[in-house]
């Protein structure tokens, strides 16, 4: 379709052809799948976390495997199998697929980290930019579970986290962060004073439920629905223009107008998911040709020209992201029954 309309956008220092990325999901996990949503028109795709949990379990049962019968016949007194000191387990799989994936795709791979300790996150971070991740995202996942742990103590193992990454990889990364600080503006700041490329707005903790049969804790996972995407909206909208850093838009993102809305508001790109679980590949040039259709319908000239028209800095009522936005719903609203 074309529209005259310029839908480039660049983010983490990669000239993508729109802003509409695959995020993280078992449809990136999967490379006949990536090829499906090449064709589909991706500008980039976002690879799933690689778990540094998961390494080290597959790594550990592999030699308690090995080491089962160590010591059990003076035949074999270190087992009945060699040592695989050279072997690449546990993270094996994952590079196999972030190495096929830039071998085959013709388009920027981003690879996804979620580490469990220091050394954890820079040792992964070093081997996927060695086999040739354009970027990275950092995908950090923690439940501040501790009641002893103080909001401040958290920002900082967040701070040094990125700080230690930063000094061990050359290439750009994002950090994808929950809502749940007390002060997200100011802590967006040291994020990118710490390093960050990019911020991804915002990570999605999945809740827990309860199994009143087995009364065990159930561990569902319910997909994203557009609603969702209206707290990255607002923050997003408060963010763009004041943080040097680029703002990623994921979780809720379903359609055209999803997009619309995000680039309004200041997202350099936005990230797909569930949308495309949901109705597959092609559903992405669908998604792009609504928005490439609003924008071009409204005389707008790029990507780069609508992106942030609507943020809290440039919006004409800007309370409309703030606290009287809250009370004038409250007290409008009129139940149907009523």
């Amino acid at each position: 379709m074309t529209t005259g309309f310029d839908m480039t956008t660049r983010y983490l220092g990669l000239e993508l052809a729109h802003p509409v990325v695959p995020s993280s999901s078992p449809l990136t996990g999967d490379i006949d799948h990536l090829h499906e949503l090449v064709e589909a028109g991706a500008p980039a795709v976002v690879l799933p976390s690689l778990f540094e949990e998961q390494v080290i379990h597959e790594a550990l049962s592999v030699h308690r495997s090995l080491d089962q019968a160590s010591g059990a016949t003076p035949e074999a007194p270190e087992g009945y199998f060699p040592e695989l000191d050279t072997y690449n387990t546990g993270a094996g799989g994952y590079l196999d697929l972030l190495t096929a994936a830039k071998q085959e795709l013709s388009i920027p791979v981003i690879a996804s980290l979620n580490g469990d300790s220091f050394g954890g996150w820079t040792l992964y971070a070093r081997i996927l930019q060695d086999r040739g991740a354009d970027a990275l995202e950092l995908n950090i996942y923690h439940i501040a579970a501790d009641a002893d742990m103080t909001g401040s103590a958290v920002e900082a193992m967040y701070l040094k986290l990125v700080e230690s990454v930063r000094d061990a990889i050359e290439i750009p990364f994002a950090v994808k962060v929950g809502p749940y600080f007390s002060s997200l503006g100011s802590f967006a700041h040291k994020l990118s004073s710490a390093g960050a490329d990019g911020l991804v707005l915002f990570n999605r903790f999945y809740q827990p439920d309860l199994d009143l049969d087995s009364l065990h804790v159930k561990r569902d996972l319910d997909l994203s629905r557009p609603s969702d995407a209206r707290l990255a909206l607002r923050w997003i909208g408060m963010l763009a223009g004041r943080i040097d850093c680029e703002l990623g838009a994921t979780t809720g993102i379903h359609s055209g107008s999803d997009v619309v809305k995000m680039l309004l508001v200041g997202a350099d790109v936005t990230m797909m998911a569930a949308a495309l679980l949901l109705n597959g590949p092609g559903h992405l040039r669908s998604v792009v040709e609504e928005a490439t259709s609003w924008f071009a319908e409204r005389d707008y000239v790029s990507v780069t020209q609508a992106r942030g028209s609507m943020s809290h800095e440039h919006v004409s009522d800007p309370s409309g992201f703030e606290r009287a936005n809250y009370m004038k719903a409250l007290t409008n609203y009129a139940p149907d029954w009523a």
